[in-house]
């Protein structure tokens, strides 16, 4: 029993007053195959058919204005040993897993089988009013993947690389798109045809956006008319990394994992799905409540316009301070007080925000580990250097 399953069990077998080796054994005949079971008549949890219920769980807990769902594709891996197809949901900068597919690091063909089975499980979940957005990075651009979003009734946002030709409609040649951002600072938009070969060739709208401190820019081509979208939306996509750092070191700690099967970690990560949705959902609430409570009762609003306190303030007033702690870390700590406090446990809400207007601005790069080690090595030659000057002086007083 891996140390991790051994305090579970343990928990879980006080807390239901039985032993802990029939909790044991329950619990390893959740996620383990049909084959790897003792006995006959035998049966394994298919995932897949838990997607749709997952993520009509979360649209239930929905609470915004607008009826928007931003869904983000990316993978995730473990070492060389597993590779992770995901679709998340994303939340007030957390990302929510709906589905997901998982491979062995080192396994070879195409993954569009797999990215095509995650949406559609997805898709009869989803009402036909809601304006569903999916986002993608780079690397899993393809013509296939832009007509699969569609089929589903929803709206691709892909990122492409700058190395593509495009021509606007009426033109007969197609050029290079960097022509239209040439610089940092300059944006453009517009409908185009996207890509010269015409086995890959999309009409869409392409929107272009090179920020002052990012090495490129950002090209982002969509089915959305260019009044009805803003590059800036793409900053949503960045929202899953910390759902991967949440469900590794960050949180769930499934890279202690030493599970051999695919199966058996897709059913893992049925579990942190769920954990994570709940936490998110109390978090949220958390946060919605701290917000109204600060817009209620903002600190030092009541001292005078003199007071060292205002003037010392940088944050314009009414403007919410910066988030400290992520909704999901701040939903856990609600279950563990909810806990020490022997209440009933509670089911928060998923409050969205607007979806970004502006790019965050790129954040300063630290210095590197080599260049730090450089001046320290400087600062040392120096250090000697005035030592052996002092000698020097002092010998030849």
């Amino acid at each position: 029993m891996l140390p991790g399953l051994r305090k579970l069990v343990r928990l879980v077998a006080l807390v239901l007053g039985q032993g802990e080796q029939a909790v044991f054994q329950r619990l390893r005949e959740w996620y383990l195959n049909a084959k790897q079971k003792r006995g006959k008549k035998r049966r394994d949890l298919d995932v897949t058919k838990c997607f749709a219920p997952l993520l009509r769980w979360a649209l239930r807990l929905w609470k915004s204005e607008k009826k928007q769902l931003a869904l983000v594709m990316d993978v995730t891996t473990l070492g060389k040993r597993w590779t992770i197809l995901t679709i998340s949901v994303v939340v007030r900068s957390c990302a929510i897993p709906v589905a997901w597919k998982v491979l062995p690091g080192e396994q070879e063909g195409s993954w569009r089988p797999y990215w095509e089975e995650l949406l559609t499980c997805l898709q009869e979940a989803v009402p036909a009013e809601w304006e569903v957005l999916v986002l993608a990075d780079r690397g899993l651009y393809a013509r296939w993947l832009w007509q699969t979003i569609q089929g589903c009734g929803w709206h691709p946002f892909l990122r492409i690389n700058l190395a593509v030709k495009a021509r606007l409609v009426g033109e007969t040649t197609f050029e290079w798109i960097s022509r239209w951002v040439p610089t940092p600072g300059t944006s453009w938009q517009g409908e185009v045809e996207c890509f010269a070969g015409k086995s890959s060739r999309v009409k869409g709208t392409l929107l272009m956006h090179w920020e002052a401190g990012y090495e490129s820019a950002w090209i982002i081509l969509t089915d959305l008319k260019p009044e009805e979208a803003l590059v800036s939306w793409y900053g949503l996509r960045t929202w899953i990394e910390g759902g991967f750092k949440d469900f590794k070191r960050g949180l769930w700690g499934w890279h202690h994992s030493k599970m051999q099967h695919a199966s058996n970690v897709e059913r893992l990560w049925l579990a942190m799905a769920v954990a994570q949705l709940w936490c998110v959902s109390l978090g949220c609430q958390a946060e919605v409540e701290q917000e109204e409570q600060f817009q209620q009762n903002e600190p030092g609003a009541s001292l005078p316009e003199r007071h060292i306190a205002r003037k010392r303030r940088k944050r314009p007033a009414g403007q919410l301070p910066p988030r400290r702690l992520s909704c999901v870390v701040r939903g856990k700590l609600v279950l563990i007080a909810t806990l020490f406090l022997s209440q009933m446990l509670p089911v928060g809400i998923l409050q969205a925000q607007a979806w970004p207007e502006t790019m965050t601005a790129p954040q300063k790069q630290k210095a590197s580990v080599a260049s730090k080690k450089k001046t320290q090595k400087e600062k040392e030659r120096r250090k000697r250097q005035k030592r052996r000057a002092r000698a020097r002086a002092r010998a030849a007083a």
